[in-house]
């Protein structure tokens, strides 16, 4: 059996710098897995952005530079834009490494300037600070690495405990992935025969299920991938492969993960359409289960839904919703994550299908989760969000969308419940984050949206006449 998992618009960069900055010490070396969990980050940087009062003065930058010499916060990056919420005007983002008198700083750059914010990992304070998040894709960089464990040391529990060989090869998947930066190619894997092995044991036994038990959206996907990413009994498919097919499909990419990662970050990725993948496999001696989501898990259970461009936004919107929320909001989705993404049910032609990876990579708890023993509920976020949930067995609760457009609205209502004083929004062409706070942003995503509306109406003409 299968042990369930635990859980801008374009930038006008006119320069950027690194100053006094020194990388986050490694984290320890733990058991690795992409898990969503809550749990501490060692990333401590606050951002804040700024546009001067005084934007015409000569020198306003260096007066600005030394209050942070004068109260000792030291600066890690340092970047100017064109500002999205005044026309004509252009404001600053500085990253400011822990140490020194920063609320000094943040009291006398508040009022000398005209628009303020504060964006910090460290944000439980009084400070009114937004927690951080990334605003260009390549910011993933930043938390890739702020992982919760590492992938070489296993629990006493773990089938590949004893395993030295094993083990040593689970290090070798989580060097590969910490080592990994944005924009460049996964690195690709020689699996030896025995991993091969393993992976034909598992890829056999749910492929017989899929055509009852799946959805008709992960069935439909899956031919595709045997053609276009190899994925085969005596083949495991490489990261790289699908990323790029995933792309073409709907936008989506995979990035590999050297371990655990906090729900926040993790969360942060779907809103770029980026999914942390694993790419080591279970062990051997028990090619049916696995305590922490592997290749199988990943390759299997959730690429083929990301290639749907209904389950990719449906994604993508509790990604959006995770940015700069509030702790308590981030478990809620984390929870809505768990219930949909892993462990959900749809109903389809009248009859029940699977969607949640973690039962489409289970084929113990896909048969369970669709016996009719288990109690069923309408997916409902508000609701879903408060419900508890073992991770070390199967579900009691499994939730049910009519199908993903539906589960997508609401989850979209749901995310306007959540306390933030600003929309964002995603641009697919530059992959970056804006944040939406004046009514100058919004009369210009208005602007657009009327255009394309006129081309929606444009092209109904034409195909009346």
């Amino acid at each position: 059996m299968y042990a369930q998992m635990k859980p801008s618009v374009p930038v006008e960069e006119n320069f950027t710098s690194d100053m006094n900055g020194s990388p986050p010490d490694k984290p320890k070396l733990m058991d690795g897995g992409n898990y969503i969990k809550e749990g501490r980050d060692s990333a401590k940087s606050t951002c804040l952005i700024f546009s001067p009062k005084k934007q015409d003065e000569v020198g306003v930058l260096s007066q600005v530079l030394q209050l942070f010499v004068k109260h000792e916060v030291n600066l890690l990056h340092i970047e100017s834009r064109s500002s999205l919420r005044q026309p004509d005007s252009y404001e600053f983002m500085v990253e400011c490494a822990p140490g020194g008198d920063l609320g000094a700083v943040i009291t006398a750059l508040h009022s000398q300037s005209g628009y303020f914010s504060i964006i910090s990992r460290n944000h439980k304070d009084n400070l009114g600070t937004v927690p951080w998040f990334p605003r260009r894709i390549r910011d993933l960089d930043k938390f890739a690495n702020q992982i919760l464990s590492y992938g070489s040391e296993l629990d006493s529990d773990h089938p590949g405990f004893t395993d030295q060989t094993y083990r040593a090869r689970r290090k070798y998947f989580a060097d590969l992935a910490y080592n990994y930066k944005h924009g460049r190619p996964i690195p690709k894997v020689d699996y030896t025969p025995e991993e091969i092995a393993t992976w034909g044991v598992v890829f056999r036994k749910l492929t017989e299920m899929y055509p009852k038990h799946a959805c008709r959206e992960h069935n439909h996907v899956f031919p595709l991938l045997i053609e276009n990413c190899g994925y085969r009994e005596d083949n495991i498919p490489q990261l790289e492969d699908i990323s790029n097919f995933l792309k073409d499909c709907t936008g989506f990419t995979l990035r590999p993960v050297a371990g655990l990662l906090s729900s926040r970050d993790f969360l942060a990725g779907l809103a770029f359409r980026v999914f942390h993948s694993t790419q080591y496999i279970r062990h051997s001696s028990m090619p049916l289960y696995t305590p922490e989501p592997d290749v199988c898990h990943e390759v299997l259970g959730h690429v083929p839904l990301f290639a749907d461009p209904s389950f990719a936004q449906f994604s993508q919107v509790i990604g959006l919703a995770s940015l700069g929320a509030p702790d308590e909001y981030i478990e809620k989705l984390a929870t809505c994550f768990w219930f949909t993404v892993e462990f959900g049910l749809c109903r389809q032609n009248g009859e029940l299908k699977a969607y949640g990876a973690g039962l489409l990579s289970s084929f113990g708890e896909l048969e369970y989760s669709l016996s009719g023993e288990p109690e069923l509920r309408p997916f409902e976020p508000t609701k879903t969000a408060l419900q508890k949930y073992p991770i070390t067995e199967y579900q009691p609760v499994y939730y049910v969308a009519e199908d993903f457009q539906d589960a997508k609205e609401k989850m979209t209502k749901f995310a306007q419940e959540i306390p933030r004083k600003f929309g964002v929004r995603y641009d697919p062409y530059t992959q970056s984050i804006s944040i939406i706070d004046s009514k100058h942003q919004i009369e210009e995503l208005v602007n657009n949206v009327n255009q394309e509306v006129q081309i929606l109406m444009d092209a109904q003409r034409k195909l009346k006449s």
